[in-house]
């Protein structure tokens, strides 16, 4: 999702479990267990009935998931789906999870060149340098990785949630550089240093349950009327002078946030209305990262001579860091993810790539081998995760995906 840096997010949590899990999570909850699997009488584990357990029930697929609950963390799979080659599938789990976790790579490798010109004009007493730095973009960059943040460490998708974390801290370098050279607001800083801190702890704690519930349930509301009010105002913005300046899309959606994040802590929603604002936070700052693709591309339109300007290689790494998370958010049936990743590896990524191809920006050989790459890439994603479920066709993963079980 493109990405946190630059560019690549609830409700009641579920827990979950299965087969690779077992080694990061040594502590069993009964709950996850069947009674057999305990001695009589005792709250002691029975090793030859787990043994039976685990290899009848703990290495059943993760389950489809549909659109509007993909921010339930891993939900068990309701039926009883037994593989039978589990070594592959969980050998495919474990290089999801890599493949997700190497996003840091590229991910870091765009955001650094900015850091480091930052420091150089910094440490020259070019000021004037870094006014051309958005400090309020930067800024909705970063609400969208603490959305994304709070996401993935809900679901306990650790790698994910590292990749976010990277994009949180290395955003908050820019921002700080911008406030030192006085090129955003203290006042604004301040606040942003205040929420950034925030963030984290409360997501540290939350990924290791170690937090309070009510502190999480407020720090998500927080997020969720955050996300919704930057959305539509950023998606407004795009298009101006040729529409009016103004703060009215943003002012209506705060409103809006308010009025639902409200109902639904009096019970005035259905259960469907407040799973529905318990996942608005992912959605937004999804949304957030589809858009600026969305507005490079007017840029491109308006001004295509600003197409010079673009860099190749970075348009690769963002390519590759998106791409990079596919994988994992096709694996686990996460929609929202799976929507965001693809949407920044095509449209903002190599959508640019093309940009740069017909503009004569870059060679045919570097524009035919990243073509080849991705599509290479997005058909062996596809191919393997429909070998591992055993499926006989990758049109029943795709529904699984959008439509869910």
């Amino acid at each position: 999702m493109a990405d946190s840096l630059s560019l690549p997010i609830a409700p009641i949590a579920a827990n979950y479990d299965h087969s690779s899990l077992l080694s990061r999570n040594s502590a069993f909850s009964s709950r996850l267990l069947p009674s057999k699997c305990f001695s009589s009488g005792k709250n002691k584990l029975n090793l030859s009935s787990l043994g039976q357990y685990s290899f009848h029930s703990l290495h059943h697929r993760v389950a489809p998931i549909r659109a509007l609950d993909s921010d339930v963390p891993h939900p068990l799979h309701k039926g009883s789906v037994d593989f039978k080659s589990k070594k592959s599938y969980e050998q495919w789990d474990s290089l999801t999870s890599t493949f997700s976790g190497a996003a840091n790579i590229p991910f870091l490798l765009l955001q650094l060149p900015q850091i480091i010109l930052n420091a150089r004009n910094l440490l020259a007493g070019n000021k004037t340098a870094l006014l051309a730095v958005p400090w309020l973009g930067m800024l909705t960059g970063l609400l969208g990785n603490l959305s994304l943040l709070s996401y993935f460490a809900k679901k306990k998708e650790k790698e994910a949630a590292v990749v976010q974390t990277l994009g949180v801290v290395s955003t908050y370098v820019v921002i700080s550089q911008l406030a030192m050279a006085e090129a955003m607001p203290l006042p604004h800083f301040m606040a942003t240093s205040v929420v950034v801190g925030s963030g984290l702890i409360l997501n540290l704690l939350n990924y290791y349950n170690i937090l309070n519930r009510r502190i999480w349930q407020i720090w998500e509301d927080f997020i969720t009327v955050g996300g919704l009010s930057v959305l539509p105002q950023i998606m407004w913005s795009t298009f101006v002078p040729y529409i009016p300046n103004s703060i009215l899309p943003g002012a209506v959606a705060f409103i809006l946030a308010v009025a639902a994040v409200t109902m639904a802590h009096t019970g005035k929603l259905s259960e469907k209305g407040v799973k529905f604002v318990g996942a608005i936070s992912g959605w937004t700052a999804t949304l957030l990262f589809m858009w600026m693709p969305v507005s490079q591309m007017w840029t491109n339109f308006l001004n295509p001579d600003n197409i010079k300007g673009l860099s190749a290689i970075s348009m690769l790494l963002a390519m590759t860091g998106n791409g990079l998370m596919i994988p994992r958010a096709l694996f686990i049936r996460d929609f929202m993810w799976f929507t965001g990743s693809t949407w920044g590896t095509v449209s903002y990524g190599y959508a640019n790539i093309v940009c740069l191809y017909i503009f004569n920006s870059i060679g045919r050989e570097f524009f035919i081998a990243a073509t080849v790459g991705l599509i290479s890439w997005l058909g062996i994603t596809l191919w393997r995760d429909t070998v591992v479920h055993e499926y006989e066709s990758p049109v029943r993963t795709l529904k699984e995906l959008v439509f869910g079980s």
